[in-house]
C-alpha cells in the first residue's frame, strides 16, 4: 500500500487551508516539505491530485476521491484512539469468556451480575462455540478467559486455579447403586451411561472408564443436565456429573448420588488466558469474583489429598 495516515493528513490540510503556506502551519511542517510529500504521493499515485487557480490549489476530481476517503480513515482512526483511552481510563472494554463444560454456565449469570455493579463498563460476552475447543480460540485471539479443568502446558498462556469440585455417579433411587457406599470403576462396566456431547471429549469416559476396562453397554448423548437428570430418575441409565450442578436434586431424594471410587473423583478449574491479559484490573477482579462465588470448593481450602482423574486410571 503506497499511502500512509500522514499522505491522508496532508491532502485533507491542504484542501482545509488551500495553500501548502497555511497547511505547513497546521501540520507543523515547512512548506519546502510539504511540497515535497505532495509531489512524492502524487508520484506514487500517478495522479495530479491539486490545481493551483490563482494563489489557492483546487482538488482534481483524483484529489476529491481521496479527499473523501481521507475524511472517513482520519474521523475513525481518531474516534477509535478516543475509545481506547477511554476504555483504559474508565475500566471499558470487552471481556470475552468461554468454558470447558456447558454445565459451568448454569452458574455464571449471579456472578457476572457482581461483576457488572463494579465494571459497568465492561461488556462480558459468553461464547458457548468455543466450549469445545477453549485452547485455540485462546490462542487464536476470539476469547480472552477460558474456564477449565484440562492442564493447560502452552507457555503463551496462563492459568489461575480457581476452584476443585467432584464428579459423582447418580442413579435411580431403584439402581443396585442406591446400596452401595461408592461405586467402583468396574461397577460402570456394562451400564447404560448418560453424557454430555461428544463422547469423543469425555473426560470420566475416555480417562477413567476405558483405561480401566469398564466399558458402558450403552453411551447416550444428552444435551441438557436437566435432560440427563430425568433420564437417570426414570431408570434408562446412570451419569457422572459435578456434585455442586445435582446436590438440590440429591438432597430432595429424587435420585441417589455416589463417590466414583471410595476417594472420589475430583477436578481443579483454573481461569486460563493470554499472560499479557492476567495484568488488567478488570480482568484480575474476574478472576477474584470466580473464586469467591464459583460453586466448588475454593482452591484457598482444598484439601491436598484429593484423588485426580489422572489418577483414577486403572482404579
Amino acid at each position: 500500500m503506497d499511502l500512509e495516515v500522514r499522505h491522508l493528513q496532508l491532502v485533507s490540510a491542504v484542501a482545509d487551508c488551500g495553500s501548502l503556506t497555511r497547511a505547513g502551519d497546521r501540520l507543523h511542517l515547512t512548506q519546502s516539505a510539504l511540497s515535497h510529500q505532495l509531489r512524492d504521493i502524487e508520484s506514487r499515485l500517478g495522479a495530479a491530485l491539486f490545481l493551483r487557480v490563482g494563489k489557492r490549489l483546487v482538488l482534481t476530481p483524483a484529489g476529491e476521491r481521496l479527499l473523501a476517503s481521507a475524511r472517513e480513515v482520519l474521523a475513525r482512526l481518531h474516534q477509535t484512539e478516543h475509545d481506547i483511552r477511554e476504555m483504559g481510563r474508565d475500566h471499558a472494554g470487552v471481556l470475552r469468556l468461554t468454558t470447558e463444560c456447558y454445565t459451568c454456565y448454569h452458574w455464571l449469570p449471579p456472578l457476572l451480575t457482581k461483576y457488572r455493579r463494579k465494571f459497568p463498563r465492561v461488556e462480558v460476552r459468553i461464547d458457548v462455540d468455543a466450549t469445545r475447543q477453549p485452547v485455540e480460540t485462546l490462542l487464536a485471539g476470539k476469547v480472552d478467559v477460558a474456564l477449565m479443568s484440562t492442564p493447560v502446558r502452552d507457555r503463551r498462556l496462563t492459568a489461575t486455579p480457581i476452584f476443585d469440585d467432584e464428579l459423582i455417579v447418580i442413579a435411580a433411587t431403584t439402581h443396585p447403586f442406591a446400596k452401595k457406599t461408592h461405586v467402583k470403576v468396574a461397577d460402570m462396566h456394562g451400564e447404560t451411561l448418560l453424557l454430555y456431547p461428544p463422547k469423543e471429549d469425555s473426560l470420566v469416559l475416555n480417562q477413567v472408564l476405558l483405561p480401566a476396562g469398564a466399558v458402558p453397554g450403552r453411551i447416550d448423548e444428552i444435551q441438557l443436565t436437566e435432560a440427563i437428570v430425568e433420564l437417570v430418575k426414570a431408570g434408562l441409565g446412570v451419569s457422572v456429573i459435578a456434585r455442586w450442578a445435582v446436590e438440590p436434586i440429591v438432597k430432595s431424594g429424587a435420585l441417589v448420588a455416589r463417590p466414583l471410587t471410595a476417594r472420589g473423583l475430583h477436578r481443579r478449574w483454573s481461569a486460563v488466558m493470554p499472560k499479557d491479559l492476567a495484568k488488567t484490573d478488570f480482568v484480575r477482579e474476574f478472576i477474584d469474583l470466580l473464586v469467591q462465588y464459583a460453586p466448588g470448593q475454593s482452591v484457598r481450602s482444598a484439601t491436598s489429598g484429593s484423588t485426580r482423574v489422572a489418577r483414577l486410571a486403572g482404579t
